[in-house]
């Protein structure tokens, strides 16, 4: 059996015992949110004063009732994608995943957050941190783990790798830095057309904010009106560069100047839900684009070949997860207010970490893609929608086209 998780995961819980760091979470960070059941069904959250900050709008309302069953679900989708990226730093660390490898862990609330508040007709894109939303999304553990070791059972057949994972309504994954906010600009251009009521949430990172394409995504996306979120996932580090010497604005929600914006604390996932949920509702009245700051931290480095403590002292990383951890933080509110038993939260852990492990080995012993060249055109064209000609191609490389049936000029 591999072992799973980092040194830099031991690090930072080595220092304080479980059972401290939920009491830390109660007391300290987020002592303010509170939670009152109305109903079997239903409780009513209080988020604290400090959750949102606006930027040429009101924020959202700091109380809303929502269903036990949603935290519940938020809880376990949480759990899941941690030990997904546990299991990925393991198999990595095994050499079963090469290549690139960026891990989302301590950024769970983001993406789960964002996903309970839109349905499945609006779309998603993001940056290569992007294996928790493609799970969001609909893929299994298997199909994401499958696509990182690169078998034919991944979510992209082996072939896309940790950058690249796609799905319905979720438009990757994307390795080139910040290139996917003028495709999310595009995407919301779809919908402005249709002129249905859904959007686009366009994902990107604060080292990707300063990128150009940004600002002119911004500028046509306000011009035109257009139903796009543009949520920035400040993680306070691009790659080893800390935001203070990158950037000379670190208001990442006020980047949009002429666009409103919206601070959020992204490690409170009941502060996520409720953003994304009030920037959904901003588009489909026809408010035009908005940009939301997710004040987040990740725990692991950059990607698998960055220790993540050249630039910044475990201490630092320790002192985020023993406060700040939004797994933890829901934890305990569903064990306060009365949500879920201390032991029933034990057995969700206990069924993700099942579930994880039995999807881990499913995807291990999956096939690799058969070594052909045909493996590599699949998939460019949408179904029914293939060109009958093929132009550009030398003629030693018929062979690789005859057998799909493509005629040559």
């Amino acid at each position: 059996m591999l072992r799973l998780g980092s040194n830099l995961r031991v690090a930072c819980t080595r220092a304080l015992p479980r059972n401290q760091i939920l009491r830390t979470l109660a007391t300290e960070v987020h002592a303010n949110t509170k939670g009152e059941p109305i109903d079997k069904e239903t409780v009513r959250v209080e988020l604290p004063a400090d959750s949102f900050e606006g930027y040429m709008l009101d924020p959202p309302e700091l109380t809303y009732d929502t269903e036990k069953s949603r935290l519940v679900k938020m809880y376990k989708d949480m759990v899941t994608i941690r030990r997904m990226e546990m299991s990925a730093d393991g198999l990595y660390k095994a050499k079963k995943i090469r290549g690139f490898c960026h891990m989302s862990t301590g950024q769970e609330a983001i993406a789960v957050g964002i996903e309970n508040a839109i349905t499945k007709q609006d779309d998603i894109i993001t940056s290569y941190r992007c294996h928790g939303f493609t799970y969001m999304r609909g893929a299994s553990v298997k199909e994401v783990m499958g696509e990182l070791m690169g078998k034919r059972c991944g979510v992209s057949y082996g072939k896309g790798g940790s950058m690249h994972m796609y799905g319905k309504g979720f438009y990757g994954g994307n390795g080139i830095v910040g290139a996917q906010v003028p495709l999310g600009t595009g995407l919301a251009f779809a919908h402005h057309y249709r002129g249905d009521k859904n959007c686009c949430f366009t994902l990107y990172g604060d080292g990707a904010a300063n990128q150009g394409q940004v600002a002119e995504s911004f500028n046509m996306a306000k011009l035109w009106n257009l139903p796009v979120v543009y949520a920035c996932e400040n993680n306070k580090y691009g790659m080893g560069t800390s935001i203070q010497r990158s950037s000379a604005l670190t208001d990442y929600y006020k980047r949009g100047q002429y666009i409103p914006g919206l601070k959020v604390n992204g490690m409170n996932i009941l502060a996520t839900y409720q953003a994304a949920k009030f920037a959904k509702d901003w588009v489909a009245q026809g408010k035009g684009p908005l940009v939301i700051e997710f004040e987040t931290y990740r725990y692991a480095g950059h990607s698998m070949s960055d220790p993540g403590t050249s630039y910044r002292t475990r201490e630092e990383v320790k002192s985020v997860r023993s406060k700040r951890d939004p797994v933890a933080h829901l934890k305990q509110h569903m064990i306060d207010w009365g949500i879920a038993t201390e032991k029933e939260v034990k057995q969700f852990d206990k069924d993700a970490r099942a579930y994880v492990d039995s999807q881990v080995k499913e995807a291990d012993a999956a096939p690799a893609p058969e070594a052909k060249m045909d493996i590599l055109f699949e998939d460019v064209y949408v179904p029914g929608s293939e060109i009958p000609v093929l132009r550009g191609r030398i003629r030693e490389d018929s062979w690789s086209f005859a057998k799909k049936g493509f005629a040559y000029r």
